[in-house]
């Protein structure tokens, strides 16, 4: 059933950049900082600080920002066409490292806290062993969040993600009531970006820059996806819990190991929460058997995290 697929295993290699200045002569951005290693050239090169200002800048300190490809907000609400994307959460892996939601939070710029991906310690009852399990945004199909909005902020995509545009968002809150999974969250505070940051135009499509008084939730990473790459929970956690793919495709993959997705559900009994809701959700979870770690080692995790 597993598949070795060597075209599927792509990581994420290089961080984002923010752009700290423009050349004047040239429309090639760059970010330019100090670095005590690199020795400077001697040779400066005048650039456009984000106030405005010429300023000199040493080439040696200059580093030029990968390029991006462009999506316009018509393409970053519209979705891949063709593409069903879902989600597999194996919670036989979860050991509570939540390297996950650390990733989510850093390149989402969500506050810490407020993570969009939450992991709980849950037990089914009271003769059954306690397991660990991260919950998201369940991407449904017959999203109630949606139905509720009052101002088109929050919207589906073809492709089966559930997407929201902060620049129309009134921050009425309607769809986290909405919402049974408890998967959004309120920014009640302003993002810790920078200026610079803060001044780039929002996307739909990395649900950046973060803004106060709006709601924020898992998106897929979309941006990722656009790029041939997996979302940063998936290449985060060490242990493979994630996994994520195309349902038109029947294929899902953690980076290292590939799946069919129809033959995995099938043969590790997996499950959607809520089911009976109607909500249809794109996030299936595998039961907790056989499991890699034992309970206790996840609040072992969480305490040294919590003392870091």
């Amino acid at each position: 059933m597993k598949e070795k697929d060597n075209s599927r295993r792509q990581f994420l290699t290089t961080g984002l950049l923010a752009t700290l200045a423009i050349g004047c002569t040239s429309e090639d951005p760059f970010t330019a900082a100090v670095d005590a290693s690199v020795e400077p050239s001697g040779e400066k090169v005048k650039l456009l600080s984000v106030d405005g200002e010429e300023i000199e800048v040493d080439r040696a300190f200059l580093k030029p920002v990968p390029h991006m490809p462009s999506v316009s907000a018509l393409e970053a609400r519209a979705g891949f066409p063709g593409k069903k994307f879902v989600m597999v959460i194996d919670l036989s892996r979860c050991k509570n490292l939540k390297k996950c939601q650390s990733a989510c939070n850093h390149m989402h710029q969500v506050h810490p806290g407020q993570g969009w991906i939450q992991i709980h310690a849950m037990q089914d009852a009271a003769n059954t062993a306690p397991y660990w399990q991260p919950s998201l945004c369940m991407h449904c199909d017959e999203p109630p969040c949606v139905k509720v909005c009052p101002v088109d902020a929050t919207f589906k995509r073809q492709d089966g993600i559930v997407a929201i545009d902060s620049d129309r968002c009134v921050g009425c809150r309607f769809c986290m009531a909405a919402c049974p999974y408890s998967a959004r969250v309120f920014n009640w505070e302003k993002p810790l970006i920078t200026e610079v940051q803060a001044a780039q135009p929002y996307s739909c499509e990395t649900s950046t820059p973060q803004k106060i008084g709006t709601v924020g939730k898992c998106d897929f990473c979309p941006d990722m996806v656009r790029k041939g790459e997996l979302p940063h929970c998936v290449t985060a956690c060490p242990n493979g819990v994630f996994m994520f793919g195309d349902m038109n495709e029947d294929t899902v993959t953690n980076g290292p190991e590939t799946f069919r997705f129809s033959e995995l559900i099938k043969d590790k009994a997996g499950y959607r929460l809520m089911e009976d809701l109607g909500t249809k959700p794109n996030v299936y979870y595998l039961p907790p058997v056989n499991r890699n770690f034992p309970f206790e080692e996840g609040y072992n995790t969480a305490a040294a995290q919590k003392g870091a």
